[in-house]
């Protein structure tokens, strides 16, 4: 049995469209635990076990990992948690527990890259991340940590401005190179830890995309797949704050994204050597023609 947290998410969702083509074939029953269970599609809801509610929920977290050989687990973002502790540790206090308790054996959880680095321990939502890494590897169970690159699919909360306007915004220096991931990719990364156990003790497991691209980089591909101009403007850590603030955003994780934007422009993410192992395979290019692209021509 392999149990799904948030799989209506970038990640989950897509997990859980590969694991139910190729789970059948290991054998492998699927559990999710979602809080809306009508967010599934009918013919989905059909083929799982759904247990309706938070994963930071003790009594859900129980009932859903009873019988449960092995976990996906995503912390959701909690944009006005008090702290990170809370929106982190907290949230995972009580799947800690149950791994434990129902001698659940693997578990794979999404986090970052930037474990190792001189800015690890200032770098905000990374920071807060890898001590949820360790609380959940300090249960015993066999823990692989996604330490992953920014997401090439954030993109999509720009779609609108690329379209109308030509631009997209970030605050990494424009001729700075970093890794980009597709979430497909990392996705794909965690089914095939969950479907091959034979991995044990506790590790990361990086995704680091195929290739480094700078700001200016992207928007050049960007401009080339799109067939129109698109530029980046930079934005700086204040008026990305403000701009978190102004959308909603509490103060823990509005300066939890300024801290790790901050730590990301000084070399978070470089930490990790590229090998065919960590490169995943989808290519900035490649998600531009097939992702990028229908969204700002829909």
């Amino acid at each position: 049995m392999i149990v799904i947290t948030a799989p209506t998410g970038q990640i989950g969702g897509r997990l859980l469209d590969i694991l139910l083509n190729d789970a059948p074939a290991h054998g492998e029953e699927l559990r999710v635990i979602v809080r809306d269970p009508a967010r599934l599609p009918a013919d989905v809801r059909e083929r799982v076990d759904v247990v309706a509610g938070s994963h930071a929920d003790a009594e859900v977290v129980d009932r859903a990992l009873a019988a449960a050989d092995a976990v996906f687990w995503l912390v959701p973002p909690d944009l006005r948690a008090p702290s990170l502790d809370t929106a982190y540790l907290g949230f995972t206090h009580a799947a800690a527990k149950a791994f434990t308790a129902h001698g659940v054996g693997h578990v794979v959880g999404v986090s970052a890259l930037g474990r190792g680095t001189p800015v690890a321990d200032r770098a905000g939502l990374v920071t807060a991340s890898l001590a949820m890494d360790d609380l959940i590897a300090g249960t015993g169970v066999a823990y692989r940590a996604l330490a992953n690159a920014s997401f090439m699919d954030n993109l999509l909360r720009q779609v609108a401005s690329i379209r109308d306007e030509g631009v997209f915004t970030g605050t990494l220096d424009p001729d700075r190179p970093a890794p980009l991931a597709a979430t497909r990719d990392i996705a794909r990364a965690a089914a095939d830890l969950l479907l091959d156990r034979s991995w044990t003790g506790t590790g990361e497991v990086p995704v680091l995309g195929p290739e480094d691209l700078s700001a200016t980089d992207m928007a050049r591909v960007m401009s080339e797949v799109l067939g129109r101009p698109v530029r980046y403007a930079h934005q700086s850590l204040d008026d990305f704050r403000a701009a978190l603030v102004a959308h909603g955003t509490g103060e823990a994780f509005a300066d939890g994204y300024v801290d790790m934007m901050r730590a990301k422009n000084e070399g978070l993410d470089d930490g990790v050597p590229r090998t065919p192992r960590t490169a995943g395979q989808t290519t900035f290019r490649a998600w531009c023609e097939e992702v990028l692209a229908p969204a700002v021509r829909a």
